[in-house]
């Protein structure tokens, strides 16, 4: 890779130079927000999200419960609660009447969340418009959990709009990867300074190491920087390609009785990421674990959908509003093979094991 190995030799292989530059700003570009901030994680980028919104121990974060566990644990560390609302049946993602209900009767109590985080399910983005409908009523801060999303649109806009902070991940298994990696996003430069300053430990302009508080060691290489700046420019067509992905999965095994797969609204459109797909046992004939072992036998590997976090042994105390959506979803939700690789013989072998399966 070109840009890896001018890396290498140009000697920039720290958090700086200009490979770095350049990764933040085709990030803020491919996101449409003006201001990016690369670090070492997407959990970073929450932690440091969290960090610039000022929660504190004691403090409520409100997210979905049908999510990765990184969307709350940098909150839980620092000393948060939190609280889980179901999900919409129609987006899987957070259920924004639900939350606009949630937060009249909080502010009767007197106990608005620090912070809500949506966050985007499989490459399926959030409705930002209607939670921040919500919010903006009562003036509740969103940070937008977008690791999955990059690509994905929502009422005509990128995935995260509309938040005051926004997270994405460059992880491995990511549509654009740097093989780690995450970023912080805003339309505000004060909170990406603010944000910098902090992932860089904190150092003050000074000859000597000054430290008004404590930071984190979270920017990015500049090696891993340079891996992702490869990918972005083929950032449409790889969206292209996995939704070709998920709808050859549809044209094949929607028609089936017992399956159907993540939905759409008109509002979105979706990266698909991930194909995910419900099996109704009883219409099927077997259920999602039974087809998952199968799968396994053929050398395929799926997964079930994110176990909400209110039924993790992690959080058996955190309240939860709801949950039923968001469990009956993990029953019966599976995660099939979407990576951007995947020919349509690879997904031939997938798609036969699961017709037998049914024919059985």
């Amino acid at each position: 890779m070109d840009r890896l190995r001018l890396s290498l030799e140009s000697g920039w292989l720290a958090p700086a130079g200009p490979e770095l530059l350049g990764f933040e700003a085709e990030i803020a570009e491919a996101a449409r927000l003006p201001h990016a901030l690369a670090t070492s994680s997407g959990t970073a980028a929450l932690h440091l999200g969290y960090r610039l919104l000022g929660v504190e121990p004691g403090d409520e974060v409100w997210a979905p419960s049908l999510t990765f566990v990184a969307t709350v644990a940098p909150a839980v560390q620092m000393g948060a609660t939190p609280r889980f609302l179901d999900v919409d049946p129609t987006s899987w993602t957070l259920d924004p009447y639900l939350l606009r209900e949630e937060l009249a009767v909080a502010a009767r109590r007197g106990r608005l969340p620090r912070c809500v985080v949506p966050a985007d399910l499989y490459g399926q983005p959030a409705d930002m418009a209607a939670i921040r409908e919500a919010c903006d009523a009562w003036g509740v801060p969103i940070l937008s959990d977008s690791a999955c999303a990059l690509g994905a649109m929502q009422h005509g806009r990128p995935a995260g709009h509309g938040a005051r902070l926004v997270a994405l991940s460059f992880n491995g298994n990511k549509i654009v990867t740097a093989g780690g990696g995450g970023a912080l996003l805003s339309a505000e430069a004060g909170l990406i300074a603010q944000a910098r300053a902090l992932a860089t430990q904190a150092k003050e302009p000074a000859v000597h190491y000054q430290h008004e508080t404590t930071g984190f060691n979270y920017a990015m290489s500049s090696l891993l920087a340079a891996v992702g700046r490869a990918q972005l420019p083929s950032l449409a067509e790889r969206v292209t390609t996995r939704r070709a992905i998920f709808a050859r999965y549809a044209k094949a095994l929607a028609h089936l009785p017992g399956l159907s797969f993540m939905p759409e609204p008109a509002w979105a459109q979706s990266s698909r990421w991930l194909t995910a797909m419900l099996v109704e046992p009883r219409a099927f004939g077997t259920d999602r674990e039974a087809l998952r072992r199968a799968l396994a036998e053929e050398g395929i590997e799926s997964r079930p959908v994110w176990k909400p976090l209110h039924l993790q042994p992690a959080f058996r105390d955190a309240p939860v509003v709801g949950g039923g959506v968001a469990a009956a979803l993990f029953e019966q939700g599976l995660c099939l093979p979407s990576g951007s690789g995947m020919t349509p013989a690879d997904q031939a072998r997938v798609i036969a094991v699961i017709q037998a399966l049914h024919r059985g």
